[in-house]
């Protein structure tokens, strides 16, 4: 079974540099407390870590 990553938008992107709010469209979230499911790979884990402080990740099984 491959691993996904399940990632919540949990802080808003008022005043964020354009290069975050980039990288948070990018993976796919465009509101508050959306959450997608994505590959665990290391382009998205790259995503994530620069904009860790906006997300909440969850690692699940599908």
């Amino acid at each position: 079974m491959a691993k996904k990553l399940e990632i919540t938008l949990t802080r808003s992107l008022i005043g964020r540099p354009e290069d975050q709010r980039v990288t948070v469209n990018t993976l796919g979230l465009r509101k508050m407390h959306q959450t997608v499911v994505q590959e665990d790979n290391a382009a998205i884990r790259g995503m994530v870590n620069k904009v860790s402080h906006l997300l909440t990740v969850k690692e699940i099984e599908a």
